[in-house]
């Protein structure tokens, strides 16, 4: 096996795969990552199987050596790569050489960029995922300097390809698809979600995109202040507590949950709003 050496991390570096499915029974979420399309671009462009163990940095800020030649490719959040202090392409085959480092820049939209590696981080499984739940705690720790990754074997073929053509990421107003319910009900206007734009809260994470009420759009108001059963919550959901102020769950979010879920986000669009910024400001749209 080959490695790699963590220099820097910047804010928050994580091992993600695309989780662990099938343990909802046993209390344990799937996690994984946050921008799904994004990790498995930066898989398929180093020639990796597309659930394979790459890094989700974010904003920017990480600084990796090599020591052996090692492949790399970043996608995601546009964080301007330097091999060496040249520039990169984004989401574009890198090819490092031993000795040279590759720096990530902190990224001017998008929040989360991914570095795929060929073969793939060898860290030790947990539930059959290299992910790291921020919630539970189960799967690796952040990466932290000093740190030195293993590399698995590389697959024995090679997408022939060299960058893919992808669409600038949204630095404006997001339009999210959403479907109503299952407790739209207890909302005596649950049209307000569709109603103005809301605005990503400082205190988003891999647990669920914090909403703020922007401008004079009228706030979701409760039909009765009553605690419902805890039930299970999907990715995506929008949980609204007693503040008023939707939580759309993101890949760590708990599995079950006793405030109403008033929508859930399109599946197609998830993606979208694990990349939204603090201060990003979102439109619901009726799916």
């Amino acid at each position: 096996m080959s490695e790699l050496e963590v220099l820097e991390t910047g804010p928050l570096s994580l091992i993600q795969d695309l989780g662990r499915p099938g343990y909802l029974s046993s209390g344990v979420g799937v996690s994984g990552a946050a921008d799904r399309g994004s990790a498995k671009l930066a898989n398929r462009l180093v020639g990796n199987d597309e659930n394979s163990a790459c890094i989700e940095v974010l904003m920017g800020g990480l600084a990796l050596r090599a020591p052996q030649v090692t492949i790399v490719a970043v996608t995601g959040a546009p964080a301007t790569a330097l091999l060496d202090g040249i520039p990169m392409g984004h989401a574009s085959v890198i090819v490092m050489q031993p000795g040279q480092t590759l720096r990530l820049q902190y990224a001017q939209v998008g929040l989360r960029s991914y570095v795929g590696v060929r073969g793939g981080v060898a860290v030790p499984d947990v539930l059959g995922s290299r992910s790291t739940d921020t919630l539970s705690g189960i799967g690796p720790e952040a990466l932290k300097p000093n740190d030195v990754l293993l590399v698995g074997t590389a697959a024995t073929s090679f997408p022939n390809v060299e960058v893919a053509p992808v669409p600038p990421m949204e630095a404006g107003t997001l339009s999210v698809r959403v479907v109503g319910g299952p407790r739209d009900d207890w909302f005596t206007n649950p049209e307000a979600l569709t109603t103005g734009v809301w605005a990503v809260s400082p205190d988003t994470d891999r647990i669920g995109a914090r909403l703020n009420r922007h401008g004079d759009a009228p706030a979701l108001v409760r039909t009765s202040e009553a605690e419902l059963p805890t039930e299970g919550v999907a990715l995506g959901s929008i949980q609204v507590p007693p503040s008023g102020q939707p939580v759309v769950f993101l890949a760590d979010h708990p599995i079950s949950g006793g405030y109403p879920v008033i929508g859930v986000v399109a599946d197609e669009d998830i993606d979208r709003i694990a990349q939204a910024r603090p201060g990003q400001l979102i439109r619901f749209t009726t799916a």
